[in-house]
């Protein structure tokens, strides 16, 4: 009866001389990675530290808004071009020179396989791709891949990429700082121009927009993001279109809309057609008072979301005078510069000749 008692206190006993020889219960392994959702609802497992990412679509705009532009190591030919017409990519152009090719970029992007295979990237950010496409990609390469997206600066899903891109790069602080700086300009857009009565708005076309490739006066937009956050009377909105559309010139005749803004990247189109066509134009009362200004275009391998909120800042200068009186437009677009793309960008405009100011037809 004795036994089993000398037996327990004899284990206890070795148990108490192991824990003083220093012998500790197995610790729990490193955590080396995390899960995040991306835009596209597809929970993702990526690395804690993020060294190395490669770029698909136009990823690289959304992660130097982001902060961390530098950690690319792979991005697309059109992007390596660093164009004037891409901030994103004009601002890093000596970054991305450096940087793999791994895809030819813009409409019918090709991405480059055989390029991806041997980057050895912590971390693939994906923009605009769908859920197939992602998971194909992710369990081909086996490397995480991440869905991003952004449409307008005034939609959620914006924010939602910034903020994704943030947490996982470590970046917080800093994409914060550019989330409240846009929602600060959106809030002050609207504040300036939601209650000025529609009576007392004049109305107002954009047109030589480009949308799967250039266009002349006939290219336009309804529901056109600029106009849409100052309240703008848009003649084109009566289309019941949704977005860009070509327009017939008759039917602007007809609008004879009080301002114009076009897009001065395709001005030659616009020449182009006046040299045949000048009587149009010259009836036009916007280009007989010299109303005719120019509206720096911004989708250029998607929107190039800085450019957006600039080019509504100055059609607001022009349409509503009085309520951006207080207004330095030149300061505020450097202000949004410097936030989204860290440097100042008017001067780069002007130098290619795309800058903001007021636009002859014909000359």
């Amino acid at each position: 009866m004795k036994k089993p008692i000398c037996l327990l206190a004899g284990l206890m006993l070795a148990l108490t001389l192991l824990a003083g020889c220093g012998l500790k219960a197995p610790e729990e392994a490193p955590r080396t990675a995390r899960t995040v959702t991306d835009l596209q609802g597809r929970t993702v497992e990526v690395p804690l530290e993020v060294e190395r990412v490669v770029t698909l679509g136009s990823a690289p705009r959304m992660l130097t808004y982001a902060g961390c532009a530098d950690k690319i190591v792979g991005c697309s030919d059109l992007e390596k071009e660093g164009n004037y017409g891409m901030p994103y990519a004009y601002v890093n152009k000596e970054h991305f020179a450096s940087c793999a090719s791994v895809s030819s970029g813009g409409s019918g992007d090709t991405t480059y396989m055989e390029a991806l295979a041997v980057l050895e990237a912590d971390l693939i950010f994906c923009f605009g791709a769908d859920t197939d496409t992602l998971d194909g990609l992710q369990s081909q390469l086996e490397v995480p891949v991440v869905g991003l997206y952004a449409s307008n600066f005034y939609d959620e899903n914006f924010f939602q990429t910034l903020r994704l891109i943030g947490q996982i790069m470590g970046t917080e602080s800093h994409v914060e700082g550019v989330v409240s700086a846009v929602q600060g300009w959106i809030a002050d857009l609207d504040a300036r121009t939601r209650d000025v009565p529609e009576a007392d708005k004049p109305t107002v076309y954009t047109g030589a927009l480009g949308f799967r490739g250039p266009h002349g006066f006939e290219g336009t937009s309804a529901n056109f993001p600029p106009f849409v956050a100052i309240h703008a009377r848009n003649v084109v909105d009566e289309t019941g279109e949704k977005g860009t559309v070509l327009i017939d010139l008759e039917q602007v005749a007809v609008w004879d809309p009080d301002y114009i803004f076009l897009n001065p990247d395709s001005m030659y189109l616009v020449k182009e057609d006046y040299a045949v066509n000048a009587p149009f134009y010259d009836h036009l009362t916007a280009v007989q008072e010299g109303r005719v200004y120019s509206m720096v275009s911004y989708n250029y391998n998607a929107t190039n979301q800085e450019l957006a909120l600039v080019d509504a800042y100055y059609a607001g200068t022009i349409l509503y005078p009085e309520a951006f009186a207080d207004v330095n437009f030149e300061e505020k677009a450097e202000e949004i510069f410097r936030v989204m793309l860290g440097q100042d960008y008017l001067h780069v405009l002007n130098e290619n000749g795309v800058g903001f100011g007021p636009l002859t037809i014909g000359a």
